[in-house]
Formats: C-alpha cells, sequence, structure tokens
C-alpha cells in the first residue's frame, strides 16, 4: 500500500476509489498469441463463444450482441480494436463478461470476444511497469500497465479506455457524418 498526502478531501477520495478499484488479481487471456490482463474487479463471467447477432452500422470492432439472461450485450473484438486483423474462432475462443464504467459514471456490461482463457494470476503492484511510450501495438491509453510475471510480460487493459463505447459510438457516428457532408 502506498501513503497518500494530499490536502484537498475530494482528491483524497478519487485516490482512495482509485486504488480500491486497482486490482491485484488479473483474468489472462490469448490474443493473437499475446497475453493480455484484465482486473479481475470488472470481469463479470467467460460464456462459450456462440453466434452473434450481427447490427447494421456498427463499428468494425464490435461484431455484434448476444442475449445474456434478458440483456442485450454488445461483444467487442479486441483485436479489430487495436486496429489489427480477427482471429479465427475455434473451440477455445470464448467471450468474457466485462462491467466497465461509462463517462458519465454508469455501468455498462460489454462482451469481449478473446481466443482463449489462460488463468487468474495475483500480480504485485511492485512487479507493474507503466505503459510504454513507444513500441507497442496498440494506443497507450488502452495499457494500464506491463505485469512481470515469471521472468515475461503481460498486457494490462485499462477496461474503462479499451471497452469505451462512447468513444465507439462516436466512430460509428464518424462515417455517418462524414456520409451526411459529402451529400450536402
Amino acid at each position: 500500500m502506498t501513503a497518500l498526502t494530499t490536502t484537498n478531501p475530494s482528491q483524497a477520495a478519487s485516490h482512495a476509489a482509485l486504488g480500491s478499484q486497482d486490482p491485484t488479481q488479473y483474468l489472462t487471456f490469448m490474443l493473437a498469441g499475446e497475453v493480455f490482463a484484465l482486473g479481475i474487479l470488472a470481469v463479470k463471467e467467460i460464456i462459450e463463444y456462440h453466434s452473434l447477432t450481427v447490427v447494421p452500422m456498427m463499428p468494425d470492432c464490435v461484431r455484434g450482441v448476444i442475449n445474456l439472461r434478458g440483456a442485450v450485450v454488445p461483444v467487442m473484438d479486441l483485436l479489430a480494436r487495436f486496429g489489427r486483423p480477427s482471429s479465427d474462432v475455434t473451440k477455445r475462443t470464448c467471450i468474457v463478461i466485462v462491467e466497465v464504467q461509462t463517462a458519465d459514471q454508469e455501468s455498462q456490461v460489454i462482451g469481449v470476444i478473446v481466443d482463449a482463457v489462460n488463468e487468474v494470476l495475483d500480480i504485485a503492484a511492485s512487479d507493474i511497469e507503466p505503459a510504454p511510450a513507444f513500441g507497442a501495438r496498440i494506443r497507450t491509453d488502452f495499457i494500464h500497465g506491463m505485469g512481470k510475471v515469471k521472468g515475461k510480460f503481460v498486457i494490462l487493459l485499462n477496461a474503462d479506455h479499451v471497452l469505451s463505447m462512447d468513444e465507439i459510438s462516436q466512430l460509428a457516428q464518424a462515417p455517418a457524418q462524414t456520409g451526411a457532408l459529402a451529400l450536402n
């Protein structure tokens, strides 16, 4: 635990909230041969991959929706979100159900397609390095840090940024707005 020294009470409260949401357990999974992880507190469940209902006019990274106990849940392809080609669906492909916070602090449940789920790991804060400023093949704001596990790095994703439906909906609106401008 690190001590916080601040004189602003609201700042102290936000630091305390961040500290309580900063998990030490991470669900690790494979994407295109690389190991990624999400904080276990954001993960709600893992389900078998099954057919998705495709929704027209969605961004490329949103593959469709599923019915999860009566709720419509959008399903995102993380590789497409990272601007990379999607992996083939195999018998190990699954959907990780994650709960993220929207910009207006509401909860949003999103499914994430992964190639395979590995395990839950405990990663101490001292074993987490900051995100690299360059060289990563994904945006640095998507990366919470680089966890050192058994001499290798695991990319720890920032679920609230990488799975931001607010940003994704803006991506979906951009082509429509460009098309509307072209018609004028």
